[in-house]
């Protein structure tokens, strides 16, 4: 028999999108891939170099379980850099990914029943964690007009006796909308821990992205390389704590992860010290296919009342085609050939809306907002 906890586990969505989307190309469809939140870009010449150095150097081995001095160094100058944050180095545990710690934040800040507060939309794996760690998700329904963001008074409501953090993410993902500096300090002064995922900080397009950092001491940072540096299969990522939970993070990590993948994270200490160009190159890149993707969009009907400065990402409202989004994204991918992620996949408060990513080609980008534009005539 499956344990209860394995059984909890919802399918994501996106992934059997993706999964069928494979099907029909090796069927001999072509198919536009808009579901992925993966960067189409190469990894930047820096970071390959480096990594390349480390082998031949034979940095192969086991590493400290924290991660090398040197990239939990460069971590601190990094955020001391953009967000003028002072971090010790042994408050930065690297890790293989975001995953893994998300993993171990909340196996080490949830007892049984637990509850931590996060928005609907949400990244669709969030509640996963929280709920095999034996906590609870409560869920805060946010909305399209206010860009999907979480108030003060709509979070304090929901505070118990039993909540141990609120989780952030921004810049987002579906949304892609960034929460402005006077949001973030609100909820850091509510008095639980802040959970703040930064993995999309590097990718703003109008204004500029803060760490929670800048605002409050009692907050895990769940940042890596996937996203901002084309790094999805170098799998890195790192976790900024408090150091009164350091070590217990560190317990976790030697007995389920060991270390960090010990090449990647020499290639790490390249991308936070040398690819600021090349981040500053692929962004510009993302912007004009946002800028793109929304005008396409808005000119059919998808309803996008904030629009989107930060991500790749657009959670577009598709209402007035069908209310049931899951229906619709399977029905989009095989009468068009174009995949987008269904926004229940998200929670219920994206139902009857598409997730569209721009981490693709303007090419294909265009091909399949025209494959689009066809469904949608023929929907009509």
């Amino acid at each position: 028999m499956i344990s209860e906890r394995c059984s909890v586990l919802k399918p994501f969505y996106v992934m059997e999108i993706l999964e069928r989307a494979k099907e029909l190309e090796r069927s001999g469809r072509q198919i536009i891939h808009l579901e992925i939140g993966e960067p189409d870009f190469d990894t930047p010449e820096c970071v390959k170099k480096a990594a390349i150095q480390a082998i031949e150097q034979g940095l192969t081995h086991y590493t400290h379980s924290l991660g090398i001095p040197e990239l939990r160094q460069a971590v601190c100058r990094h955020y001391k850099r953009t967000y003028n944050v002072t971090i010790d180095p042994d408050q930065v545990l690297v890790t293989s990914g975001t995953s893994p710690a998300m993993f171990m934040v909340f196996s080490a800040l949830l007892h049984p029943g637990d509850q931590v507060i996060m928005s609907d939309p949400h990244y669709a794996c969030y509640p996963g964690f929280i709920c095999f760690a034996g906590g609870e998700p409560v869920k805060i329904r946010v909305r399209e007009e206010t860009g999907f963001q979480l108030s003060r008074e709509e979070v304090q409501k929901h505070i118990t006796s039993r909540t141990k953090g609120i989780f952030i993410n921004s810049p987002c993902n579906p949304t892609g909308n960034v929460t402005p500096p006077e949001i973030l300090q609100e909820l850091a002064q509510l008095g639980p821990c802040i959970i703040s995922d930064e993995i999309y900080h590097g990718l703003v397009y109008e204004g500029k992205e803060h760490s929670i950092l800048e605002f409050t001491d009692n907050a895990f940072v769940l940042n890596g390389f996937s996203k901002s540096y084309a790094m999805t299969g170098w799998r890195l990522g790192y976790v900024i704590a408090p150091k009164s939970f350091v070590r217990s993070l560190q317990i976790v990590h030697q007995n389920f992860f060991i270390s960090a993948n010990s090449v990647a994270q020499w290639a790490g200490v390249a991308a936070l010290d040398q690819a600021g160009p090349d981040v500053a190159r692929m962004r510009g890149i993302y912007n004009e296919r946002r800028k793109y993707l929304l005008k396409r969009l808005t000119s059919m009907g998808f309803g996008v009342t904030v629009k989107p400065t930060g991500a790749f990402y657009v959670l577009a409202n598709a209402e007035f085609l069908s209310k049931n989004s899951y229906d619709l994204a399977f029905d989009i991918l095989e009468k068009a050939g174009v995949g987008v992620a269904p926004g229940i996949d998200f929670g219920q408060g994206a139902q009857g809306y598409l997730r569209f990513s721009y981490a693709s080609s303007l090419e294909n980008i265009k091909a399949g907002m025209d494959r689009l534009e066809e469904y949608v005539q023929d929907m009509k």
